[in-house]
């Protein structure tokens, strides 16, 4: 029996849409791969939209140093098996060269200075487009956002200056020096996201599912992985809980929930009932200001 065509289908469509008119409106693009769900996601669609050939565009990682390792092993596994080309540019690189400081202090989050390397490599790769896994549910400032979304000379990004997009009509004229952010499941929500990933049967990091790790637990009541590169005191609440990650990112910043959700299906459940956004349960740097990333993607962060 034919499968009727559902809000999903759609979702997929308008993705493969965009991600096709990317291809062919510019003519350096990339598409930003982290190994995390939303990234793999968009790998999956980039699949559909070109396959048999190969991508139009590589895949470019811009890494904090302090990722978690499962996501990265995975991000490298998943590269090999797609036989794509995984560009790796790293923050630290980036500290080094323009004399930047890495950040001190309990929890050294290098999220900040990705912007750094992300205009260094768009400026070394001479790209006019970068394709990325942002969602307008993420953040109030994501919600600013248009599917193409236009940054100027200096990589900075204007709200107020965004085009309309109308009958998904994109227009991707630049003057040089300028590139565009391209958002190809900026329409999607988090379970929309999930949603799509159990239709697919898509793997993802074991990091996503429930587990028992060590955390640190913050005075916000966050709960961090231990790693090597959160500075710990003899007074911290270490404990041991069984948590998953609802998003993944530099780990000195990126906090986990308690969960009991070992499948898709409990996943699902649990961001159904949940009243809490990925973001603003997990992320430590949006807690920095009310325009914390506003202010972020002003000065060119993703």
């Amino acid at each position: 029996m034919k499968r009727t065509f559902d809000y999903l289908d759609h979702l997929e469509a308008q993705a493969i849409h965009i991600l096709r008119e990317a291809a062919g409106q510019f003519e350096r693009p990339a598409l930003l791969f982290s190994g995390g769900k939303d990234s793999i996601v968009l790998v999956k669609l980039a699949e559909k939209a070109f396959r048999p050939g190969k991508f139009p565009f590589p895949l470019i990682h811009i890494d904090t140093g302090h990722n978690f390792p499962e996501v990265l092993a995975f991000r490298d596994k998943l590269a090999g098996q797609l036989g794509e080309k995984l560009l790796i540019r790293k923050v630290e690189d980036t500290i080094r060269r323009q004399g930047l400081t890495d950040p001190r202090g309990k929890f050294p989050s290098r999220n900040a200075l990705q912007t750094f390397t992300l205009l260094e490599t768009i400026e070394e790769l001479e790209l006019d487009a970068c394709i990325g896994g942002a969602r307008r549910d993420e953040e109030k400032a994501r919600a600013k956002e248009r599917i193409f979304s236009i940054r100027d000379e200096f990589g900075q990004w204007d709200p107020k200056r965004q085009r309309p997009e109308i009958w998904d009509i994109y227009n991707g004229h630049i003057r040089k020096g300028e590139n565009v952010r391209v958002f190809p499941i900026s329409n999607w929500t988090e379970l929309d996201v999930w949603n799509y990933i159990r239709r697919e049967n898509i793997e993802l990091p074991e990091i996503y599912f429930a587990h028992e790790r060590n955390c640190i637990r913050t005075a916000g009541g966050q709960l961090l992985a231990i790693t090597e590169h959160i500075n710990l005191d003899t007074d911290d609440d270490i404990v041991v809980r069984n948590v998953r990650f609802r998003t993944v990112g530099d780990a000195t910043c990126t906090a986990a929930v308690e969960s009991t959700a070992t499948t898709l299906e409990d996943i699902i459940e649990e961001i159904t009932t949940t009243n809490l956004s990925e973001r603003g349960a997990t992320r430590l740097d949006d807690r920095i200001s009310e325009a914390a990333m506003e202010d972020r993607k002003k000065n060119g962060y993703f």
